[in-house]
């Protein structure tokens, strides 16, 4: 009915998304609070639908319909990321989930190889962007793109978000920092673009450097949600609270269980044609009479900041 991403103690690979992670903590002890003084990691764990998941259609090598996601691990810093496939390519014989999926994966790499510096996101995004400008097998799409990157030893979060993809961090039970929504005009995100020759100038495209870039210090037992625009087009924050106050400790299987269960509760609110939802009050407020969920694919990682043991 849905599929899970989860990372462990050991390196745990999941089937469709083909991610990895490695719990840093020592142990599965609750979650700490305050600032340690030793190194950071994540613990992350991610779920989610494909919006044509109820037609059984279920596309090999994309994480959920034309999401993309991937969490890395490097000595200096765990980096994860998602992006969220323009499905408006499809009306031109382009699978959107080629776009965003190869820049995920290209983002990974760059990650494990250690060409990245974590206080520096964009530099990743605009690396991976130009790596598929550059690329000799012909890809043509657009994508939304969020990257989260926790500096191990400076205990900061650097972020960058482009479009409507985002993060929440959650302390206390209250929401302490988040992504800003980066929009064009309604329901059309910023985006990175690869268009055909006699497109280009046509089909919007922003720059890398155009996304919002964040820092924020982060303590032990803090709660990171990072996800595409399927779930905070159908779930307001206190509804998101309320299903993170389930969680009560730091062991992945815990994280694993409560991300499955905000993923599900997104997607069936997707499919409610009588509940308001946060993307139909926006249209609303633009001027649009819709009501019901926006069904969207949805990608979920729930992360919680432990105590780093290599």
């Amino acid at each position: 009915m849905f599929s899970v991403l989860s990372y462990g103690r050991l390196v745990a690979r999941a089937v469709l998304g083909g991610l990895s992670q490695t719990d840093p903590r020592a142990g599965g002890g609750g979650s700490g609070s305050g600032s340690g003084s030793g190194d950071y990691g994540l613990v992350t764990a991610g779920c989610g639908f494909g919006k044509d998941f109820r037609k059984g259609l279920l596309k090999k090598g994309a994480c959920y319909g034309d999401d993309a996601c991937f969490v890395a691990r490097h000595r200096s810093a765990d980096v994860l990321g998602v992006a969220d496939g323009v499905g408006g390519w499809r009306d031109y014989g382009v699978d959107p989930s080629q776009f965003s999926g190869t820049l995920m994966r290209t983002c990974e790499r760059l990650v494990k190889e250690g060409r990245f510096v974590p206080s520096n996101p964009i530099g990743i995004l605009t690396t991976s962007y130009c790596e598929l400008l550059q690329n000799k097998v012909p890809l043509l799409g657009s994508s939304t793109a969020c990257i989260v990157v926790l500096d191990r030893t400076s205990h900061r979060l650097h972020t960058a978000n482009l479009g409507d993809s985002g993060f929440l961090v959650v302390r206390g039970g209250e929401v302490v920092h988040r992504s800003d929504e980066q929009q064009h005009y309604f329901n059309t995100p910023f985006q990175l673009s690869i268009a055909p020759p006699e497109a280009e100038g046509v089909v919007l495209s922003d720059s890398p450097d155009a996304a919002d870039s964040t820092s924020f210090d982060v303590q032990l037992g803090d709660i990171i949600l990072t996800a595409t625009d399927g779930l905070f087009d159908n779930m307001p924050d206190y509804m998101i609270l309320q299903e993170l106050k389930k969680l009560k400790n730091s062991n992945y299987e815990s994280i694993q269980q409560t991300a499955r269960s905000i993923a599900e509760q997104a997607h069936e609110l997707a499919y409610d044609p009588n509940y308001m939802s946060p993307f139909a009050q926006f249209a609303c407020d633009n001027g649009l009479n819709v009501r019901g969920g926006k069904p969207d694919d949805i990608t979920v990682l729930l992360s919680i900041v432990a105590e780093y043991t290599d």
